[in-house]
């Protein structure tokens, strides 16, 4: 087996453990696809890590998202990466240590967008560190639900786009990002409220917020209809299928979707297809 299939292997095999909602859809690509999408999402999940540690000072917290979000900048250096997250290799995920192996599996012609779009999510990330994720307005609301989501949306247009030529509205990209942002958002919120986050802008509450996510989440029903790739068009509407079942269940009151709900919504969405 050469190295770069064993790569794409754990990558595949970490994106598993990481996130089931996106493996699901991401297993489903062609293999090009596949590896360019599983290489984006690692990439981005990899500086996620660091912004969502429980165990890491605010002040550090910054710092290796700053670097980091530097080092995307140029050609990446991972012995400089590696020197970097050394102090703190205990404490990190496998997904964040091997940020250099996921930049390895990504296709050459659209790596440096992917480097571009996780440099610019990392250096947002470092900004609302910094301000304690204090949300007051919508307009803080929707700039923070741009770097961590909206960015995403952004990131898989062009990914689209090189692909296969698919032409998609960008803003309408962000509103995909921020749909699925804003229902982890109700579903965590109790979490949130626990490491002292609320994500609330002033005078909203809880059906303000579902409000926002399904505004968004028709956002991202517009954005998908520009799409007649079968094999986007799968991968698009599995991860918005299951954030509008999550957004039902947490409107009637339970906390999450059953394993079973989310089989049969993805084998619902494979059937339509």
């Amino acid at each position: 087996m050469s190295i770069e299939t064993k790569l794409q292997k754990e990558a595949m095999h970490v994106l598993k453990l990481t996130s089931r909602t996106f493996y699901i859809p991401i297993k489903m690509l062609n293999p090009t696809l596949r590896k360019t999408v599983g290489s984006a999402y690692l990439c981005m999940r990899a500086i996620d890590e660091i912004e969502d540690h429980e165990d890491l000072q605010s002040e550090t917290k910054q710092y290796l998202l700053r670097a980091t979000s530097k080092l995307l900048q140029s050609k990446f250096d991972d012995s400089a990466y590696q020197e970097l997250l050394k102090p703190y290799e205990k404490l990190l995920p496998e997904v964040t240590l091997r940020l250099g192996d996921w930049l390895s599996v990504c296709p050459e012609g659209i790596i440096d967008k992917v480097k571009e779009s996780t440099s610019i999510m990392a250096d947002g990330m470092a900004r609302w560190v910094e301000k304690d994720w204090i949300v007051k307005t919508k307009e803080d609301l929707d700039d923070y639900t741009y770097y961590v989501a909206g960015l995403v949306g952004v990131m898989l247009s062009d990914i689209w786009e090189m692909y296969d030529g698919t032409v998609t509205d960008r803003d309408l990209a962000i509103g995909y990002g921020r749909g699925l942002q804003a229902v982890n958002m109700l579903r965590n919120q109790d979490e949130d409220a626990d490491r002292g986050v609320r994500f609330l802008p002033d005078g909203w509450d809880r059906n303000d917020m579902f409000a926002y996510a399904t505004t968004n989440l028709r956002k991202a029903d517009e954005y998908i209809e520009s799409i007649d790739t079968k094999n986007i068009l799968l991968f698009c509407k599995i991860p918005l299928a299951l954030a509008k079942r999550t957004l039902k269940t947490l409107k009637s009151g339970n906390e999450k979707m059953s394993r079973a709900e989310v089989e049969s919504t993805v084998e619902e969405i494979i059937n339509e297809n």
